[in-house]
């Protein structure tokens, strides 16, 4: 029978106790859907971009179900993606203390995700808490789309899930789709790598509108460079060497660069490659998606690949 078969849908290791049901519903994932490829890609997917984000923080993550649930990687994930500081605990250690922690943690992300109305929410403290690796994804899908909507998710993830509602009358259930992220319309069927992108749109219009653009990035860069008795004029050719990109990432970021690990006052090619690769491989190391953008383009005064980088800067920093 379903009802007794039914709470074989979990892990064998995490079994389910009836009581957690009683007067709720709650949806289990069907075990086929747990093989799928593309699930196993999404979850992938979204480890590779916690850690990629966290590095700089030394947290890695192994297991969704076994490394958010104590609110210590979300605590690190909205410090970093969206500059809040909240006051809490750095390790809680007890299940009150995490549960606390994930109350002041889930009622900033439903300011920041727009999440207010609770009854469109899939996720929320109790699933979190308990490990329930459903809205676990669903939760860290909406902060990629909300945080850094230009990352290529897998598209069309569906799973099989099993809504089970437990009452003193018997349990009811039912086996719908859940749909953890959307299909690609023909219009944006492309990935990141082939979508145009907004500096790339912005190249095509006319030359007094990319003008100003330029001289808005010069102006942020140069509020953040003045400090270190830098200035840039002449945007196109000031970053080739990789010097004042690298100063300004570590200003941005908040980290400082050994003067030996970069050439700071470059003379050859080779040693301008070597900067700019440096900078570019610190800012991938930090979470930031940069499509096309080649290390000797910047060398070779490319404009469209410094704007790339300035504008990933930019619009992370810009509320700085």
């Amino acid at each position: 029978m379903m009802e007794e078969n039914i709470f074989n849908y979990q892990k064998e290791e995490e079994p389910v106790e009836l009581e957690s049901f009683q007067g709720e519903k709650r949806k289990l994932i069907q075990p086929t859907s747990l093989k799928d490829p593309k699930l196993e890609k999404l979850k992938e997917a979204l480890v590779d971009w916690i850690n990629k984000t966290l590095k700089p923080e030394h947290i890695v993550v192994q297991s969704l179900e076994e490394d958010v649930y104590d609110g210590l990687v979300l605590h690190h994930l909205l410090s970093r993606l969206a500059d809040v500081h909240l006051n809490v605990e750095e390790i809680a250690l007890t299940s009150t203390a995490q549960i606390r922690k994930l109350e002041i943690i889930m009622e900033e992300l439903g300011k920041r995700l727009g999440t207010q109305d609770s009854s469109q929410i899939k996720w929320n403290v109790k699933l979190i808490h308990n490990k329930d690796l459903l809205a676990t994804l669903h939760l860290l899908v909406a902060m990629v789309r909300c945080f850094q909507p230009e990352l290529d998710l897998p598209s069309d993830v569906k799973i099989e899930v099993v809504v089970v509602e437990v009452s003193k009358s018997g349990i009811k259930s039912d086996v719908q789709v859940e749909i953890l992220t959307e299909g690609s319309s023909d219009t944006d069927s492309l990935s990141n790598t082939e979508r145009e992108d907004p500096i790339e749109q912005l190249l095509k219009l006319e030359a007094h509108k990319v003008n100003t653009v330029k001289k808005a990035l010069v102006h942020f860069v140069n509020q953040h460079i003045s400090s270190l008795g830098l200035q840039v004029i002449d945007m196109d050719k000031q970053f080739a060497d990789g010097v004042i990109l690298l100063l300004l990432i570590g200003q941005l970021e908040g980290f400082f660069i050994p003067l030996f690990d970069f050439n700071l006052t470059p003379v050859s090619d080779s040693e301008m490659l070597h900067n700019v690769t440096l900078a570019l491989d610190l800012l991938k190391d930090t979470g930031f998606q940069l499509s096309n953008v080649d290390p000797q383009d910047i060398v070779s005064l490319d404009t469209t690949a410094t704007l790339k980088v300035l504008y990933a800067l930019f619009n992370k920093h810009k509320g700085k």
